[in-house]
């Protein structure tokens, strides 16, 4: 690993100033020749977003936790009522919001008010494009909540509904919608059971998988869960995989051991499904990062992070592990599929582990993983942020194509005289497809229906600058659930297309077929970007259903 992969660990030795001079110089050309640009999209969100998750009418929800104390986020009286909790250590009554609304357009806060402890929950949307929110701690942990978005003008808020609750606690447990709409929650500290929202007969169901995948520091939290091509689910916990009949529930396939020591929470990996193409029936799957075992139980904040990758095709006959390295370890980096089928994982730090201030040397530089190109060449290396991301931080796809940064609380409550302080900064990353040498390559999504049916064949129309040479795509991105080092529900589908053929007033006409059924992608809203030439458009929302 050269000086320029790591400053912060290389550079921990006394040099000649001079030597030290030219290095720094080195070092700051480099940064400026890398791919990618950040810009700050807003000074103090009032909030640190431990979840974060993407709405149809281009805001962003943002989510923190209740039991945190002051935040610097006042809810808007008397829309917003104060939280009264007698037992609540910090507040008994919180006048503070711990949720809140972005609008992209204006980059304007509004608050939201959050009722019962969302520490460590889950969350997923819903095909009517609502947010399902479930667990969390204390009075939050069978706690469901919902979330229907609406636009920037409107007053939505959270829900906390009294008519149903979660058959067993869930804290550091994953959602995952699925063929039918409904969703699956996988999981949760003390919980080695899934259950369904809206419930099903017989409410919790063990899942011995999840048992077995324990171990003495609890590597089996937030399980990586991925909706596979062939209806069933790959989970992921620790260091091994599962093919789970959610149907049936039971295990109808186990995969190989993932050599590098536990990589889900508090080990901290990340995880992805690359996209979904063809026939739509191969699943690749890549986990990344993780920390050593024993890093949490001995809160040892300099041991370095594992920079490993696994990759493997879930739905091969034999399936096995493909190994590669990354440029730097990381634990807590987010992986978040780009409308191109590219992965950039951001985030994180290179030492340490997930928890409370239990990690250190963050990792400033973004990756972008290519799964088209040949092993060992995958990685390519962008520009880095000036601000560290470290525990509790988030990366979502955006409509435009840039990808919002938020979060980052290492402490306990917000803590801002701290050498890595509560992150209320937003900020976001846009991927050198957005850079103004490829303007020109950039179209225009000029026409697609609002909503299609699945296997439905129907036309888009598109612009572009300069005349269009090869296939323009037309993918399907899901709005996620980010938390804690993966996105929940995060799907790429491409569409099946023909060649665009030009409609004579300036425009190309595009034929698509609909994804073919449910298990290929769920219903709900996708964002739909046309892409051309690796350069991805502003995303339209779309409705697919039956």
């Amino acid at each position: 690993m050269g000086l320029l992969a790591s400053p912060s660990r290389q550079w921990r030795f006394l040099l000649h100033p001079l030597l030290f001079t030219t290095i720094s110089l080195l070092a700051s050309f480099a940064r400026a020749g890398l791919p990618g640009t950040w810009e700050l999209l807003v000074a103090d969100a009032g909030i640190a977003s431990m979840h974060t998750a993407v709405t149809r009418f281009n805001t962003v929800v943002l989510l923190d936790r209740t039991n945190i104390g002051p935040s610097r986020l006042r809810l808007r009286l008397p829309h917003g009522g104060c939280r009264r909790n007698p037992r609540d250590a910090v507040l008994k009554r919180d006048c503070y919001a711990h949720s809140a609304v972005l609008d992209l357009a204006t980059n304007r806060i509004r608050p939201l008010t959050i009722l019962t402890d969302t520490w460590c929950s889950s969350g997923q949307f819903l095909p009517d494009g609502s947010l399902l929110q479930t667990g969390g701690d204390l009075d939050g942990v069978r706690k469901i909540r919902r979330f229907e978005p609406c636009d920037a003008a409107g007053g939505c808020d959270w829900v906390e509904l009294d008519h149903v609750e979660l058959a067993d606690g869930r804290w550091y447990g994953t959602n995952q919608i699925l063929p039918d709409g409904s969703v699956i929650v996988v999981g949760g500290r003390a919980a080695n059971t899934v259950e369904y929202y809206p419930p099903r007969e017989g409410g919790a169901v063990f899942f011995p998988f999840l048992a077995d995948a324990g171990d003495k520091q609890m590597d089996n939290l937030y399980p990586y869960v991925h909706l596979l091509p062939d209806g069933h689910l790959f989970v992921f916990a620790n260091d091994r995989a599962v093919s789970f009949d959610h149907k049936l529930a039971r295990v109808v396939r186990q995969y190989p051991i993932l050599e590098g020591g536990p990589r889900n929470y508090p080990s901290a990996g990340s995880s992805a499904m690359l996209a979904l193409d063809g026939a739509y029936d191969t699943a690749v799957i890549v986990v990344c990062g993780g920390a050593p075992y024993g890093a949490f139980i001995e809160r040892n904040t300099d041991e370095p992070a594992r920079g490993s990758c696994g990759r493997i095709v879930a739905t091969a006959a034999e399936p096995s592990w493909e190994l590669e390295d990354m440029a730097f370890g990381r634990i807590m980096g987010d992986m978040v599929m780009l409308p191109t089928g590219d992965v950039l994982i951001v985030n994180g730090a290179q030492a340490g582990t997930q928890g409370f201030e239990m990690a250190s040397d963050p990792c400033l530089y973004p990756l972008l993983y290519r799964p088209d190109q040949p092993a060992g060449l995958r990685f390519m290396t962008l520009t880095p942020t000036t601000i560290p991301r470290l525990y509790h931080s988030t990366a979502n796809l955006l409509p435009d194509g840039r990808v919002l940064i938020a979060g980052s609380n290492p402490h306990y409550f917000y803590k801002f005289n701290a050498e890595f302080p509560t992150e209320l900064r937003i900020e976001a990353f846009s991927p050198e497809y957005l850079s103004p040498d490829r303007a020109n390559l950039r179209p225009a999504l000029d026409e697609i229906p609002a909503a299609v049916r699945y296997g439905e064949a129907f036309d888009v129309y598109v612009s572009v600058p300069l005349p269009v040479v090869g296939i323009v795509e037309v993918n399907l991105n899901s709005a996620p659930f980010a938390t804690h080092s993966f996105s929940q529900g995060q799907r790429l589908v491409k569409l099946a297309v023909t060649s665009a053929v030009p409609d004579g007033s300036g425009r190309y006409r595009i034929g698509c077929t609909a994804p073919p059924n449910a298990v290929v992608a769920p219903p709900g809203y996708y964002m739909a970007f046309a892409v051309n030439q690796g350069v991805p458009s502003v995303a339209c929302w779309v409705q697919l259903a039956a």
